[in-house]
């Protein structure tokens, strides 16, 4: 009977940083030892592992391309070469594989067809906001992108603000970089004056910044968040 490959989840950095200054060996040797990859991104990928793997042969990677173009009809032969016996790494653009990210979806596929799935540690900017934000560790949400529509985005934040309270639950999500000043700027006109409020930027990079402070202590500190990537979480006591 053939012998199934793995499935690895390799995290990636956060930012444009030494890989190894935030991740283990173990995410060196499987990328030393593994040919084929899904990625969302062929040229950042690459350059990810020629800077884990230095000699490792270009060539002969075989990448096979999960992004927003991708036909959902194609994602079963992403996983052929694991049914064949072939190991194959999952690589995120930034963190952790399957967690907000695209790579969910192969990961469920995976496990449908029995493929052992193997996540290697690395950096999450979820989890490590929420280490750093001194907010709930036991009961957190993660809400993606809030709505652009202005009436939308402050019903939203009224809702999350709600749940924080009701269920002691600390409700995290993000912004495009370029609008974060104009999100930090509507929670703090938005939300009640002693809801907190952290702010988690460039985590794992030499600009890192993470502060948590209420919503009335935010109106009076001027930070820059352009284009910085950004993990918000709010919570009300």
């Amino acid at each position: 009977m053939n012998t199934k490959g793995v499935l690895y989840l390799i995290p990636t950095t956060l930012g444009d940083n030494d890989p190894m200054d935030v991740l283990p060996q173990t995410v060196k040797r499987v990328i030393e030892q593994t040919n084929t990859f899904i990625v969302e991104n062929d040229k950042t990928a690459r350059r990810f592992i020629k800077k884990i793997t230095p000699k490792k042969s270009q060539p002969g990677l075989k990448m096979f391309h999960l992004n927003k173009f991708t036909d959902p009809a194609d994602l079963p032969t992403f996983i052929e070469p694991c049914l064949n016996g072939i190991n194959i790494g999952l690589l995120s653009e930034a963190g952790c594989p399957g967690v907000a990210d695209p790579g969910a979806d192969i990961v469920n596929l995976a496990h449908r067809h029995n493929i052992k799935v193997v996540p290697l540690v690395g950096p999450s900017s979820i989890l490590m906001s929420v280490m750093a934000s001194g907010m709930n560790g036991q009961s957190f949400a993660f809400n993606g992108y809030l709505p652009i529509d202005k009436g939308e985005r402050k019903s939203e934040i009224k809702r999350l603000e709600r749940l924080s309270f009701d269920y002691n639950q600390s409700q995290l999500f993000i912004e495009t970089p370029y609008r974060n000043n104009k999100m930090l700027e509507d929670l703090c006109n938005i939300l009640d004056n002693n809801t907190q409020i952290c702010v988690a930027c460039d985590i794992t990079l030499d600009t890192e910044f993470i502060k948590t402070q209420s919503a009335a202590s935010w109106k009076k500190n001027i930070v820059d968040l352009h284009k910085r990537p950004t993990i918000f979480i709010i919570h009300k006591s």
